[in-house]
């Protein structure tokens, strides 16, 4: 399991655009019949996907986490960014859909992963995140999640988000997920954009048609720099840094955070016009 190591903003303004992809991006998440993981320590955020094709793909316990098993000390979100699938929580069977989301939450000993359709397989997205209570296993169609509409098409960035694991949503000890979803037109996401130094996030790119770029920004108001990304790749964003993208193309993203508190709203925005 590759490991993401903490960078400090002073350090940030000097790298390259190399050192950056090295040290933020995660790529090549998407392997067929693999779960592939990434631990951070940035809250010590696991980022990974499961794809199963033509076989189930069980979430393995890894010596990194010195557990014995995945689960024991953690808390699970996952949502569901492509073909439709099934995820298997100590014995349980639980559908999910295209964008629908499922929390599995400590203590659980086995977490299993299929595929309806192997030609159309399911991408199961994942965040995980240390825990201290237990909280149920809950799913959440996407058509259940709370919806909200953000932005304007005069400064495209018209968008609806898709609120899953949150305060007044799916309960969890630490995780907060969901997505965004850009109306046609539209190719901002987070503008303006915003810090915040409670909590560490992740981003998810999807739904990127083949040959289109995401411009991901990034780093302090006053040191912006940007990283091009594919479709199903994932960023990681440190508290001090803004999160906010631009794309040649229609797009979604998953968003998900860690740290001090479960309050969507807590964010400290920074105008446009103090950017550079």
């Amino acid at each position: 399991m590759k490991v993401i190591h903490s960078v400090h903003p002073d350090d940030f303004i000097h790298y390259t655009s190399s050192v950056i992809r090295d040290r933020f991006l995660l790529e090549n998440l998407v392997k067929p019949n693999t779960v592939n993981c990434v631990y951070t320590l940035y809250d010590r955020m696991i980022v990974g996907v499961a794809n199963p094709l033509d076989q189930q793909l069980e979430l393995e316990n890894y010596a990194k986490l010195r557990a014995n098993y995945f689960l024991e000390r953690r808390e699970l979100g996952i949502i569901n960014v492509s073909g439709d699938g099934a995820v298997i929580a100590d014995g349980k069977t639980y559908q999910l859909k295209k964008l629908d989301c499922l929390y599995i939450g400590k203590g659980v000993k086995h977490v299993v992963f299929s595929s309806d359709d192997a030609s159309q397989p399911a991408v199961f997205y994942l965040l995980s995140a240390p825990a201290h209570a237990v909280f149920p296993v809950t799913l959440m169609t996407n058509a259940e999640a709370t919806k909200v509409k953000l932005g304007d098409p005069s400064t495209a960035n018209l968008r609806t988000i898709n609120k899953y694991i949150h305060l007044d949503g799916i309960k969890s000890c630490q995780l907060v997920m969901g997505l965004t979803i850009l109306h046609t037109g539209s190719i901002w996401n987070t503008m303006p954009p915003h810090v915040h130094d409670r909590r560490m996030e992740a981003y998810f790119y999807f739904d990127l048609p083949e040959g289109q770029r995401v411009f991901h920004y990034m780093g302090e108001g006053h040191e912006t720099r940007h990283i091009l990304m594919n479709n199903y790749e994932a960023v990681v964003s440190p508290p001090w840094s803004i999160h906010a993208g631009s794309g040649t193309a229609s797009y979604s993203f998953i968003w998900g955070m860690a740290g001090e508190n479960l309050d969507y709203t807590d964010m400290d925005p920074i105008p446009v016009t103090e950017m550079i």
